[in-house]
């Protein structure tokens, strides 16, 4: 399978320099992107923010994970014609997972760095591409082999496909709904004398293939 071009990319990166570096007669700009000739939309409700409020921190297991109420957001992927592409989630804060590989993080206790305050699950679930119920895909390998699984795993390629079909399909229309499941950390690990926010952040990438 051809690698995936990514939805989005970094265009430029600017590094400063000291003083006592020696001025040079030239530098070197490079500008880098790719024009496709068709594009999709990933579009999500709520402008893709789970807001939980404030949890007392009375409420929170002492000596295991509490989770909080689950979240379900719509989603949708709408393509200018039927393109092979799949979705695939960035965590933003990697480091502050409690589960690497499986669970997203919730970031670090602002008055407490040390301490990671949680993790986040994604799923993808009753999925329709083009008016028909899909089956979702994942592949942990960059799309060479593929599984039926709907839990959408950091870094996981995830595709859609027809019920039985165990590659993915192209599309011009998937609409689905992602279901988010956030636990915060055992309290007796967390400081919790001053107000902490929870501060994750998921990017939902989409590759053409």
């Amino acid at each position: 399978m051809t690698k995936a071009i990514p939805h989005s990319l970094a265009l430029l990166c600017l590094l400063g320099v000291s003083q006592t570096t020696l001025a040079a007669s030239n530098v070197e700009l490079n500008v880098q992107g790719r024009i496709t000739p068709h594009a999709c939309d990933v579009l999500l409700s709520d402008g893709g923010l789970v807001d939980h409020g404030k949890v007392p921190a009375r409420s929170l297991n002492q000596h295991e994970l509490t989770p909080l109420p689950g979240r379900q957001l719509d989603l949708s992927v709408n393509c200018d014609e039927a393109l092979l592409f799949v979705l695939m989630g960035v965590d933003s804060r990697p480091d502050s997972s409690l589960g690497p590989g499986f669970y997203y993080g919730l970031g670090w206790n602002v008055n407490a760095p040390t301490e990671r305050l949680g993790n986040v699950s994604l799923a993808i679930r009753n999925a329709v591409a083009d008016g028909e119920p899909a089956l979702v895909l994942a592949s942990s390998n960059q799309g060479l082999t593929w599984f039926p699984e709907n839990n959408a795993y950091p870094d996981t390629y995830m595709g859609f496909a027809k019920p039985g079909t165990l590659v993915p399909e192209p599309h011009r229309l998937v609409t689905a709904w992602l279901h988010i499941n956030t636990s915060i950390n055992a309290a007796a690990f967390l400081t919790l004398n001053q107000e902490v926010p929870l501060d994750g952040e998921i990017v939902l990438d989409l590759r053409y293939l």
